[in-house]
């Protein structure tokens, strides 16, 4: 040992401090690397999670012709932690590219017809406006509320 033994490296009773030695700084080292893998190891299953998630989106909503929001909201907030505004916004902007290559997909294949496309497009169009600026004047758990009775109508219709 060429470490001088001095008062220094004593506690009150005399016995040596336990000085910082390359093993502790190791275990210092090995337990922040394991910390990173652990949250990196979170951010991948999250990741993945997302892309599935996704799949299943664009699945219901090419499927269907729409509705792959009504899965999207709720997936946005429970899997990334957005609130509820974010959420909504979020899932209108991942829906609408996806509703234009579904409906271009369904125009290559004859099954639009023009005059509801007119007609009710308007309606969309001039909702979707209202319904933003909703979005962004209501209290969260008013949100919620809606969207939770506008999708329990949706699956009774659907059931009868």
């Amino acid at each position: 040992m060429d470490r001088v033994i001095s008062g220094k490296n004593k506690d009150k009773k005399g016995f040596l401090k336990r000085s910082e030695t390359k093993l502790s700084r190791s275990k210092k080292v090995h337990k922040h690397f394991s910390q990173k893998s652990r949250k990196t190891n979170k951010k991948i299953k999250r990741n993945l999670l997302l892309i599935l998630s996704g799949g299943v989106i664009g699945l219901l909503n090419g499927f269907f012709g729409g509705g792959g929001g009504m899965v999207c909201v709720p997936i946005l907030e429970k899997v990334l932690g957005l609130s509820n505004k974010q959420a909504h916004a979020t899932a209108i902007a991942v829906i609408f590219p996806l509703s234009l290559i579904s409906a271009f997909i369904y125009v290559i294949n004859g099954y639009i017809s023009s005059l509801p496309l007119v007609s009710v497009g308007g309606g969309v169009v001039l909702g979707g406006i209202l319904g933003s600026y909703a979005l962004k004047v209501m209290p969260p758990k008013a949100i919620r509320v809606i969207f939770a009775i506008i999708m329990f109508v949706g699956g009774i219709k659907l059931i009868l």
